[in-house]
């Protein structure tokens, strides 16, 4: 570990010498180090979903089944529980810049090992090799996925943390936004397959280059901020029992654990829910394309907003209930035939509300948990959020059925249509209930930015004001005993 107040040595005593001196410094190679990570979780994410547009042609191809391509995503979240322990003690212990060129190591190492069936004639059990260069790749994820919060807090001043941490998490959801734009669009029939596996390759290649080539340091010669100065001031285990031990926290990581679940099973399962009632997986692909980018959207507009106002928990509120409203909708229409536009527009709705809050959440982690380290702070989130993916599409499609008469079904894996139907109402019953759970229960103070209050003059001088506003806007927002 480094010094006791985090990264820098001196960030102890220092701290408020700096302050006084006006010390704190935001460096330009900033947008750099951000650059690679969201690159680098771009590809990790295009990597992730690229099968399941194309799911038939690949079971068909590969001569596979829907549960072993369900598997190919899947494996993410099984990998992203065990191994996503050690991604918090790398970031928060070994360093941001290692953990990411490690990430992106692993991440284009997975993408050749996936691609050997198609590079070599004598494979006689392809699933494995699809199947291994997932496990790399999602090994990858566990380092990247937590990545954006941890640089937000070290390397940019607080006007700017909301900002950059919406810019790396949304990149990822731009990584499923390709997937399922460019794997459609390069796999017409099955001889396609090699040239989609391929193609995820170049991205993956450039992506460890510039990690190699661009990431010098994993924190700046001068902290931009008290909050970064303090960074990862508490040891790895001391800051996990303080994590279990915050009910707050444990109520965002549970409830929004539970939303990234079920997104993470919406984007695996769209193109299978839709296919059984004549919806082409070109249709699955543009919702999934609509769901990505007003969530980009969305994302983009609400980071701006949380920047300037600092009102993290009211705008994760509104959010989650209007992201539950659309999640009914899509169970609904999703299980009626000709319902294109509206079926569309409840996609784009869904992503706009759903995916927005999902960088202001992980800011909201360190908030209620400071002066936990920012890497066990949104790690812990992903990790439960894993896990309850899992256990969610274990749910779902344990309640799927075989259609046992013909229907307008477009699904080609050979054995016959599924209903969706129970799965989906379930998916939104659960959306509900988390979203009721985190309304009624979530109330905290924001630690970090009472911390930095009351520091001396920084680099995020002229904020104080809107500061101040956000941590006496409402009664349980005082400072932390």
């Amino acid at each position: 570990m480094a010094g006791p107040a985090g990264d820098w040595p001196e960030a102890g005593a220092a701290t408020s010498v700096r302050s006084a001196l006006g010390g704190y410094r935001a460096y330009a190679r900033r947008w750099v180090f951000l650059l690679v990570i969201s690159l680098l979780s771009c590809s990790n994410a295009t990597l992730w979903l690229s099968f399941a547009p194309v799911a038939d042609t690949i079971a068909r191809h590969f001569l596979l089944s829907t549960e072993q391509i369900n598997w190919l995503s899947l494996v993410y979240l099984v990998v992203s529980i065990p191994f996503g322990m050690v991604a918090i003690w790398v970031l928060d212990s070994v360093g941001l810049r290692r953990a990411t060129t490690l990430g992106a190591f692993l991440n284009f190492w997975g993408s050749m090992i996936r691609s050997m069936p198609c590079m070599a004639v004598d494979i006689q059990d392809p699933f494995v090799f699809l199947l291994g260069g997932q496990t790399f790749c999602a090994l990858a994820q566990t380092l990247v996925i937590f990545s954006p919060a941890k640089l937000a807090a070290l390397w940019f001043p607080e006007h700017q943390r909301a900002t950059a941490n919406m810019i790396g998490t949304m990149s990822n959801a731009l990584g499923i936004l390709v997937a399922n734009l460019l794997s459609p669009a390069l796999v017409k029939t099955e001889e396609d397959i090699p040239l989609m596996l391929g193609t995820y390759i170049l991205p993956a290649g450039l992506t460890f280059l510039l990690a190699i080539a661009c990431l010098w340091e994993s924190v700046p010669p001068t902290p931009p901020s008290v909050g970064a100065a303090q960074s990862t001031s508490l040891s790895f285990l001391a800051g996990l029992k303080l994590l279990t031990r915050n009910k707050a926290y444990m109520v965002l990581a549970v409830c929004f654990g539970g939303g990234i679940g079920i997104f993470s099973n919406f984007s695996a399962l769209l193109e299978q829910v839709l296919c059984v009632n004549g919806y082409s997986s070109e249709f699955a692909g543009l919702c999934g394309a609509l769901f990505i980018v007003f969530g980009v959207l969305g994302a983009v507009a609400l980071g701006l907003y949380v920047d300037r106002t600092k009102h993290f928990t009211e705008a994760i509120k509104i959010g989650f209930c209007l992201t539950s409203l659309a999640c009914v909708a899509f169970a609904v229409v999703s299980q009626l035939q000709g319902q294109t536009i509206v079926l569309a527009a409840i996609c784009s709705l869904l992503g706009f509300f759903g995916f927005s809050v999902a960088p202001v959440a992980m800011e909201l982690a360190v908030e209620c948990s400071f002066p936990v380290g920012e890497g066990a702070a949104a790690g812990l989130v992903f990790v439960l959020g894993q896990a309850e993916g899992v256990l969610i599409m274990v749910l779902l499609t344990s309640l799927t059925v075989r259609h046992a008469e013909p229907s307008v079904s477009t699904c080609q894996d050979g054995q016959g249509p599924l209903d969706w139907k129970a799965p989906m109402l379930l998916m939104a019953g659960l959306c509900v209930l988390f979203s009721c759970l985190f309304v009624l229960l979530f109330h905290t103070p924001y630690r970090r930015l009472q911390a930095e209050a009351d520091a001396s003059p920084s680099i995020q001088e002229d904020e104080r004001p809107a500061t101040a506003a956000a941590l006496g806007h409402a009664p349980y927002l005082a400072a932390t005993p």
